[in-house]
């Protein structure tokens, strides 16, 4: 990294020799040609990797040892199964975009420390990039031509890819990948990078499993790259255990550590133009699957009303949405496309609402910036409280004070006074605080000390309370 505005990746690349190039052609050619005649979507690694060392036998003869060769085959396997030259930036964890932005152009990265980087790596002619997007085509049944010149997938290794070509690109074939954390960011990880304090994360604990008598409906709602899904995902650990989780995304991204989950992902047209199914689909789908919680990945469309019509109808579940703020977030649900009536959104207890914020040297973090309450609706405009909310001067989150109505109703239905569930609020920001204080932050230690507390609080707390002391 060099101290620019736009701080430089460095890119481990492998440079061919203008004879290896005209090799690695000639394989290429060969594997097309494999590929389409016995029409495979992948190969087998090792094989493939056995016939280019045989090739390369015969085509360099014995003027290198068998060391270089092998070396030389294996860099010849990332380029023609892999992903090319963009092949070490998609193993690297710390990214979390890729941005191949047409010939001659660098390509793009977002670093997880470091904001967008500029790499020090260029596609000299299109030929290469089309080899990548080919690639990617054929891995996952996709098509993409004149006709169809958008490609949406998902990689093997749970990474999202949206590419596109001439004509629609005028600067050349463009591929942007999302790539996401091979271990996701837990709950007791946003506290400690104070995307919300355990004050916030105990309170939505107790509305999300809802003491098994009112499971809070949530929105996570924000920008592009705010963080919604990541939340989504954090907060799915506070569900109770025994519940039944119907998960349902366009392109799979929650890693949810319950034993009892199905995970739903919507299907775009295959190279035949057939087989879509869509978000609405597996919506209606889940609720013959007799779920406790639907989770939409992202609500946008049609299926907004489906999904609302199972909560009116005593499901719980959770999604999120694009939007600035809370009202926006009302606004775009009672409206085009998804015009979900709006005695509908009642339904919703609470709107959460992040930002992605940055900072003046490029460097980004995220942030709960509110999370408004539904309440009612008056005169035909529905309610909002907003219970909690971000100082951005301190960088701090304030408690407005506002007594919750989910936490009023869940104290009527389990015949306490509120002041036994703020108690238990309390206990839970104790657990959560001995989390963050000794790293305990792998989704299966954070579950096993939840299904502890499910099973005996006092003895957790005291627990915590002796190792405190």
């Amino acid at each position: 990294m060099e101290n620019n505005f736009i701080p430089l990746y460095k890119v481990l690349k492998f440079n061919f020799s203008d004879e290896e190039e005209l090799i690695l052609e000639d394989l290429r050619e060969d594997l097309i040609d494999l590929a389409i005649s016995q029409q495979m979507s992948s190969f087998n690694e090792e094989l493939i990797l056995k016939d280019i060392i045989r090739f390369l036998d015969n085509r360099l003869e014995n003027r290198f040892d068998y060391g270089y060769k092998e070396n030389l085959a294996k860099n010849m396997l990332k380029e023609l199964i892999g992903y090319g030259e963009i092949s070490s930036l998609i193993n690297d964890d710390n990214l979390e975009e890729i941005m191949v932005i047409g010939v001659n152009k660098p390509v793009f990265v977002y670093h997880r420390n470091y904001g967008m980087m500029e790499t020090d790596l260029f596609f000299e002619d299109e030929e290469k990039i089309m080899n990548i997007i080919d690639s990617i085509a054929r891995e996952t049944n996709r098509r993409i031509d004149q006709q169809s010149p958008i490609l949406d997938a998902r990689l093997s290794n749970g990474s999202r890819v949206n590419a596109t070509i001439p004509p629609l690109s005028a600067n050349g074939p463009t591929i942007t990948i999302r790539k996401f954390k091979k271990n996701p960011l837990t709950i007791v990880d946003l506290i400690k990078y104070n995307t919300l304090n355990s004050e916030i994360a105990a309170f939505l604990w107790l509305c999300v499993d809802g003491l098994g008598v009112k499971p809070a409906n949530i929105i996570v709602s924000g920008g592009t790259s705010s963080g919604k899904t990541t939340l989504l995902n954090a907060l799915s650990i506070f569900i109770n255990p025994k519940e039944r989780i119907i998960t349902i995304e366009d392109t799979l991204e929650l890693q949810i550590p319950h034993k009892h989950i199905l995970r739903m992902e919507a299907r775009t047209v295959n190279i035949e133009n057939q087989g879509e199914i869509t978000i609405e689909d597996l919506v209606k789908n889940s609720l013959r699957q007799r779920p406790d919680r639907i989770i939409v990945g992202e609500v946008r469309g049609k299926e907004a009303i489906t999904l609302f019509t199972a909560l009116n109808t005593g499901h719980s579940g959770f999604g999120t949405l694009h939007a600035n703020n809370s009202r926006e977030t009302i606004t775009r649900l009672t409206n085009a496309p998804m015009n979900v009536p709006k005695i509908m959104i009642s339904s919703i207890d609470f709107i959460i609402m992040e930002r992605r914020i940055y900072r003046s040297d490029g460097i980004s973090f995220r942030r709960i910036t509110e999370i408004a309450e539904l309440v009612g609706i008056e005169e035909g405009t529905i309610q909002l409280s907003k219970l909690f909310q971000w100082d951005s001067e301190k960088d701090e989150f304030q408690n407005l004070t506002i007594v919750s109505k989910t936490l009023e109703e869940i104290a009527n239905l389990k015949g306490v006074n509120i002041t036994v569930l703020n108690k238990e609020w309390e206990n839970r920001q104790l657990v959560l605080n001995y989390l963050v204080e000794n790293d305990i932050s792998s989704q299966k230690d954070i579950s096993n000390i939840l299904e502890n507390y499910y099973l005996n609080p006092d003895y957790v707390l005291n627990e915590i309370c002796l190792k405190l002391n």
